[in-house]
């Protein structure tokens, strides 16, 4: 276990696969770790150099006071490069570490090579809900809304078909830090790349769920349309596509990347 210090800000980080090999950058969602990804370092280890990280807030990471904004967290992300003197990486992000991924293609685009951008949209939600979440876990802790998240990342055939792998990852939720996860909800619900989006010039993969409730393919759809020259796919899953569809996704991903 490795930690970067970054202007108040102790990120946990981690290496895998090829020292010598180019870099690829996995940015984890709401509520998880860098463990989210244990599939794709896996798949991705012969070829790259992996670096997984926990975000503000999340898994290994401190937890600043918040709210916090997608634009830290994308300085976080070009901190950690700095940090580790990396100059230019491939960057896949998922949900909120898609929103991160947006703002870097837009704000830092001379860092990525390629970029992936999963089960995420350009405004994710409205402010009933997130208010909703936020008074939720405020009251009763992230442990309130276990169910209702789990229910939201995986299709009902996923869950009852592979129970050892959920519960993992609700493990993970459950110990997640309460103030950095609302601190975390703060930034998605205030972000809105809707104008914007259509700035980012980096080579782009876009990848949607096809009964992700939380950025539906049409969300994802208008990400891709936007971003010119991007490649766009849908798997047959719900918001973590890349544990429901472990192989198809790093499918796509590889030939992105290649």
């Amino acid at each position: 276990m490795a930690f970067a210090e970054l202007n108040g800000l102790r990120m946990r980080y981690e290496f895998s696969g090829l020292e010598s090999g180019p870099v690829l950058v996995f940015s984890h969602p709401l509520g998880t770790d860098l463990t989210m990804w244990d599939g794709q370092a896996a798949d991705f280890g012969k070829k790259f150099r992996v670096l997984r990280y926990d975000k503000r807030g999340h898994g290994g990471s401190s937890s600043p006071a918040g709210p916090y904004t997608i634009e830290q967290m994308g300085r976080d992300a070009v901190g950690l490069l700095d940090f580790l003197k990396l100059d230019k990486v491939n960057y896949c992000g998922l949900s909120i570490g898609g929103q991160t991924g947006m703002w870097l293609g837009l704000n830092a685009p001379e860092r990525l090579n390629r970029l992936i951008l999963s089960n995420t949209a350009a405004k994710i939600g409205n402010d009933d809900g997130w208010n909703a979440r936020i008074d939720a876990v405020t009251e009763g802790g992230v442990k309130s809304v276990s169910k209702v998240v789990i229910d939201r990342w995986f299709t009902p055939e996923f869950q009852a078909k592979v129970t050892s792998e959920i519960e993992k990852i609700r493990n993970v939720f459950e110990r997640s830090d309460a103030a950095g996860y609302v601190a975390s909800c703060q930034a998605v619900k205030a972000f809105d790349f809707r104008e914007k989006v259509g700035g980012v010039r980096v080579p782009t993969l876009v990848i949607a769920g096809t009964h992700d409730p939380a950025t539906t393919p049409i969300d994802t759809k208008f990400v891709a349309d936007r971003i010119a020259g991007s490649r766009f796919v849908e798997l047959n899953a719900s918001h973590l596509s890349n544990v429901e569809q472990r192989e198809k996704y790093s499918a796509a991903v590889a030939e992105f990347l290649e």
